[in-house]
């Protein structure tokens, strides 16, 4: 080592050693320290010369042990997160796959797998097999991440530091299913990902961490999930080792604020054409491909509006709504006022443009109802 180098390291910097891990070997009265650990963290292996496995004992606490249960791109997220932290995690309960849904987000039992994480499937969370098997993880904390099915108190009792659910939304609003969803449709600019405890009501415990992302305009759904999905990682890791050390903040929701929605069916994306640009847009990004699309029917013929924007939304309300092509683009003018962009139209599962709008449904206007 160069005498500089060596200088700068200090003199308490330790010689260097023919073979790498001599550092390592015990030594008779060689004491190993304790790793400097954050709560909760895993101890670190080292080899002893003969490569037998010791573990350095830790300073503070066992490792925090979480059962988690997860599904879409949140639950694989924030997965990593807890992983990520040194969070034992002994059992990840996960769905399997609707049939027939379309499935354009991440595989949480993949990305268990990966880890070598146990996974199960169960039809029901609360069935009392499920329920000894969590049991006897022993869990410090129980995590729900977009996880589809309520967890009821035999479960919620088994986590002796917690049961905690992250909810796509700022909290109280938007309590329920597809919260962003709703969000959209009904015209908000601002949403979030909610950590709170876990109890037998569905999003009404207290709130322990928040995050915001704002929606633009022309957001869709999926777009607003992905910055929802990147909320809930941050929120996550601020807060977790507040958690693991039992200092994390914890206050109570108002809920006089918000309300609970429902979840929603490919049915309710009909477009209602007697609603004003601005709704109809909402509608329509709200329920945006990856979702099964703003639906409708031009003379007859099922059509999906897949993209738009709102050209003006202080033109007057139209005495009957009508669609038109004209300058290579196609404009629809609303029942409650405002006229809109139509950027991609599906007619019979074929994508049509505005050149070809009035050959393939037989001229120009079209009638909207």
């Amino acid at each position: 080592m160069a005498r500089g180098f060596r200088d700068a390291l200090g003199p308490r910097h330790p010689r260097l050693l023919p073979c790498r891990h001599a550092a390592l070997r015990p030594r008779a009265r060689r004491r190993i320290r304790r790793s400097h650990l954050p709560a909760g963290a895993r101890a670190a292996a080292v080899y002893d010369s003969s490569g037998a496995r010791a573990r350095i004992r830790q300073s503070a606490r066992a490792v925090t042990r979480a059962v988690v249960f997860a599904y879409h791109n949140v639950g694989v997220r924030c997965l990593k997160v807890l992983l990520a932290h040194g969070v034992e995690i002994p059992l990840v309960v996960t769905h399997l796959d609707t049939p027939g849904e379309t499935i354009w987000f991440d595989s949480v039992a993949a990305t268990a797998a990966e880890y070598g994480v146990r996974v199960l499937t169960p039809a029901d969370p609360n069935a009392a097999e499920i329920v000894a098997q969590v049991a006897e993880c022993r869990p410090d904390f129980l995590f729900s991440f977009y996880y589809r099915l309520m967890l009821k108190a035999p479960l919620l009792a088994l986590a002796r530091q917690g049961a905690f659910n992250m909810h796509g939304s700022l909290l109280p609003q938007y309590r329920g299913r597809v919260p962003v969803n709703w969000a959209i449709i009904r015209g908000e600019t601002e949403t979030g990902a909610t950590l709170h405890y876990m109890t037998e009501r569905p999003d009404d415990g207290d709130i322990v961490a928040q995050t915001a992302v704002p929606i633009l305009p022309d957001d869709t759904a999926k777009e607003v999930v992905d910055k929802v999905t990147v909320a809930a990682e941050l929120a996550l890791d601020g807060v977790l080792p507040a958690l693991v050390a039992g200092t994390a903040p914890r206050r109570p929701q108002d809920l006089s604020r918000g309300g609970y929605f429902g979840g929603r069916k490919p049915e309710d994306g009909v477009v209602d054409w007697s609603k004003s640009a601005v709704e109809i847009h909402n509608l329509v990004r709200a329920v945006a491909p990856p979702y099964p699309g703003a639906r409708t029917s031009l003379r007859g013929r099922p059509a999906r509006i897949l993209r738009t924007r709102v050209l003006d939304p202080g033109v007057p309300a139209a005495k009957t709504p009508s669609l038109m092509a004209a300058s290579k683009r196609m404009v629809a003018h609303c029942g409650a006022g405002g006229t809109l962009l139509i950027l991609a139209l599906e007619i019979e599962g074929e994508i049509v443009c505005a050149d070809s709008l009035a050959r393939v449904l037989g001229g120009v206007p079209v009638p909207l109802a």
